[in-house]
């Protein structure tokens, strides 16, 4: 993962929750919150809370007498994710993953909406999950799918990389798309202490009103938008073109739905 991958600022939060979130986050966050509801937490964690997507969802299925703390390493997503959120029993807080700044035992659930993949050390940041954990609490979270099972990402990326034969940029498939092993996942999660992992893989369907919608969301609104600025500048609305063609191309120029999967984890401690 390069640096860059994580680096959501200026116009890309407000363009990543825009288009991105009813398109391929919300639906995910929906049915994350739904499983946590089960387990009738009291004190739930957020980590990678991101422009809150999973969080409202959070605050929509859980009672509101349960308190829900949402961090971010990303100050300015989470700026944004607190002014889009009307929840009282919500509290926003900066902080890594990988050094979170709360007591032994101080929850008991732990949530994380596709931020798993930006860690940059899996194991530090799981082994945070269970120290924050109360005995017998559960570490809840999703990843995506390898991205040949996600056809808008898939799409995009082949559409922007065709502009850029001989430096072709792959953040999709590089970080979001790219933690998708679920050996992987399961292995780096024992190492951190967890004792009874669930892994689930689901599939889902994006919804979207034009082409266009996921083209501006990929390419303007997450990190991908760094790597063609660094390409060339003055591309970007070229290669936002290119992707609107070929989605339209493959699914038409009105709404659509395309395929989305994902694995869903539930780690107990």
């Amino acid at each position: 993962m390069q640096e860059t991958d994580r680096l959501f600022a200026g116009s890309i939060p407000e363009l990543y929750d825009r288009y991105l979130g009813p398109l391929i986050f919300e639906p995910c966050a929906r049915d994350l919150a739904a499983r946590l509801a089960v387990l009738q937490p009291a004190h739930v964690l957020e980590t990678a809370a991101g422009t809150g997507v999973a969080t409202r969802a959070l605050a929509r299925a859980l009672p509101s007498s349960v308190t829900i703390v949402a961090t971010d390493l990303n100050q300015p997503m989470l700026d944004y994710a607190a002014s889009h959120t009307d929840a009282d029993n919500v509290t926003w807080r900066q902080a890594d993953a990988l050094k979170l700044p709360f007591g032994d035992g101080a929850f008991d659930a732990v949530a994380c909406q596709f931020g798993a993949m930006f860690f940059p050390d899996k194991v530090d940041a799981y082994r945070e999950a269970w120290r924050v954990l109360q005995p017998s609490g559960r570490f809840l979270f999703n990843v995506w799918d390898r991205i040949e099972h996600n056809e808008l990402a898939q799409i995009v990326t082949e559409a922007v990389a065709s502009l850029f034969p001989e430096d072709p940029p792959i953040f999709l498939a590089r970080t979001p798309h790219g933690y998708h092993d679920t050996d992987r996942i399961r292995s780096e999660l024992m190492a951190a202490g967890f004792v009874q992992i669930m892994i689930e893989t689901v599939e889902r369907r994006s919804w979207t009103p034009s082409p266009r919608h996921p083209a501006i969301g990929f390419c303007q609104g997450t990190p991908l938008r760094l790597e063609i600025e660094t390409r060339d500048p003055g591309k970007l609305g070229e290669a936002t073109d290119a992707a609107a063609r070929a989605i339209a191309a493959q699914f038409g120029d009105g709404p659509f739905e395309g395929r989305m999967q994902a694995h869903v984890i539930i780690a107990s401690r």
